[in-house]
């Protein structure tokens, strides 16, 4: 079973959110998403400054197996990215929730977080 922490929110696309409480999040993939993806070797980001709707392909990571887009899980405005993973894509395998973190987003309505997936039900969509 893959790890799902509990102070997280998620999307059946398999990214995850984690609200920051200042109207920020970060957001990434799930470590489920990341064990179907096998060895990750590439990862195309969005430009800070970037607006994104929620469900709207804001990059693509690429593995040994397969390429898959990356869905935003909420709508907001990109205020940071994860540089390090353009020379070390193999973080989102090592460590999905922390070192392997995609971006972080000032939401549009932080009351969106609230309709995503909690713990118990991603859990159970990836069983």
């Amino acid at each position: 079973m893959s790890n799902v922490p509990a102070n997280l929110r998620y999307a059946k696309s398999h990214e995850w959110l984690k609200p920051e409480g200042d109207g920020t999040a970060t957001v990434g993939i799930s470590d489920y998403a990341q064990a179907s993806l096998g060895d990750i070797t590439y990862v195309q980001l969005p430009k800070v400054g970037a607006a994104l709707k929620a469900g709207e392909v804001f990059g693509v990571v690429e593995s040994v197996k397969a390429a898959s887009d990356l869905y935003a899980p909420v709508a907001g405005t990109v205020v940071a990215v994860n540089a390090a993973l353009e020379s070390a894509p193999e973080r989102l395998n090592t460590a999905p929730y922390d070192g392997g973190w995609m971006l972080k987003i000032k939401l549009a309505n932080p009351a969106d977080a609230d309709a995503l997936l909690d713990s118990t039900a991603y859990g159970k969509l990836t069983a």
